[in-house]
Order: C-alpha cells, then sequence, then structure tokens
C-alpha cells in the first residue's frame, strides 16, 4: 500500500468539535498545528479554571469559541463572550478566567528570526 501524498492544507470544519468539555476543575488542551511558522492550540476551561499572568515570547492571538472568559491584557481587563477576538505583542502580560465552561484557541505566532 502507497503513503498517501501530503496535502497542502488543513481542515477542521468545527473547531467545537475537536475538544471535548473540560472535566470539573480542569483545563485540557489540544495542539491543532505547529510548524515553523505558528504554534495552533485549542484549550477548554471548566468554569472558575484560570490561565494566571503570563507572556509569550512572540506575538499570539486569542479567539473565544464559547463559553464566557475575564482576559487581561496589561493593566486591561475584559469580560467577553464567545466570538471575542484578540492580538497580543510579544511579552504582554495576559490572563484568563472562564466564568463558565468556556473554549478558545490560541495561535502563536513566531517572528522572523526567531
Amino acid at each position: 500500500m502507497s503513503a498517501q501524498p501530503a496535502l497542502p492544507y488543513l481542515l477542521h470544519e468545527n473547531l467545537l468539535d475537536l475538544l471535548a468539555d473540560a472535566p470539573p476543575d480542569s483545563i485540557i488542551s489540544r495542539t491543532l498545528h505547529k510548524d515553523d511558522q505558528v504554534n495552533i492550540s485549542l484549550f477548554s476551561f471548566d468554569a472558575g479554571q484560570a490561565l494566571s499572568d503570563h507572556s509569550a515570547a512572540t506575538p499570539a492571538v486569542i479567539h473565544i469559541l464559547s463559553g464566557e472568559a475575564q482576559v487581561g491584557l496589561g493593566d486591561d481587563k475584559f469580560e467577553l463572550k464567545a466570538g471575542a477576538w484578540m492580538h497580543m505583542a510579544a511579552r504582554l502580560t495576559h490572563s484568563v478566567l472562564a466564568r463558565t465552561p468556556m473554549k478558545m484557541l490560541l495561535i502563536l505566532l513566531r517572528q522572523s528570526g526567531d
């Protein structure tokens, strides 16, 4: 049997179907794609779970796919719902607190020369 040639694309018709709801008091994640340019992950949070203040060495994008969260970006805090999207500069301190069960997409962007 011969190997199938690699396709020049990756398609997921519904990101929410790719990650189960987080168990009680948990956060789960799944890497969707990683290459020299991006690292893309899905996260599922139970209500009340959080990623405390941290930063990334590269620019990042967060897209809230379902639920509600408080997101800290630098000194600012935002109450966000499904559909919210944000871009963060490298090394910006940020945090995420799930107000309800919540799923989000995280994209870490590699800068030229990294």
